[in-house]
């Protein structure tokens, strides 16, 4: 009898080494879905697709280590680039109502958005936008990487600091529950 449960404990613990042993089945995943890499205002009323463990932008933790000495970037526009690029066209998308409105509007000005408590200061427009070491510039005068500048102020608080993309909108865009705004284009004088 002791010989029997010897080998009825062996076999449970066989069975069980060997199951703990195969492979789960591995689920594929999923690939998401290719955007295209131009906005276009329509794509404004929409709410962005961003990961629900992602904070919203300006809202990141404290860097840690290295990190924690954040560089300041200089930006330097280039005298062809200031001479040529007089002007941007930005998209502006009331997502309550699901209109779009473009704005013309001068480098390195403000203007208020109708029918909103939000003002837009415009800085610096950048055709080729290029980041190296300290220094935000425009690697040539040719409308390659579309950048611009700009602060959103809400009620006069700044809800939104950093650069816009025209090829690549979903690169750091401004994004609300109510509103959108990206650039279109620059435009040369």
């Amino acid at each position: 009898m002791t010989k029997r449960i010897i080998l009825l404990f062996a076999a449970i613990i066989l069975a069980v080494s060997l199951g703990a042993c195969q492979k789960k089945e591995e689920q594929p995943v999923p690939k998401a879905p290719m955007q295209s890499p131009m906005a276009q205002p329509s794509d404004l009323t929409q709410p962005m697709k961003t990961p629900e463990a992602m904070p919203p932008h300006g809202q990141m933790g404290a860097p840690q280590g290295d990190m924690a000495k954040k560089e300041q970037k200089t930006v330097k526009v280039p005298d062809d680039v200031k001479k040529s690029w007089k002007k941007v066209r930005l998209v502006f998308a009331d997502k309550g109502t699901k209109k779009t409105k473009d704005y013309t509007v001068d480098v390195n000005s403000q203007f208020e958005i109708e029918g909103t408590k939000l003002k837009v200061a415009v800085g610096e427009f950048l055709p080729n936008f290029k980041m190296m070491d300290s220094t935000i510039t425009s690697g040539s005068n040719e409308p390659t990487n579309p950048a611009v500048r700009v602060e959103i102020l809400e009620k006069g608080q700044s809800i939104f600091k950093g650069w816009l993309f025209a090829k690549m909108p979903e690169i750091h865009p401004f994004e609300s529950d109510k509103y959108g705004l990206i650039l279109k284009e620059g435009i040369r004088k």
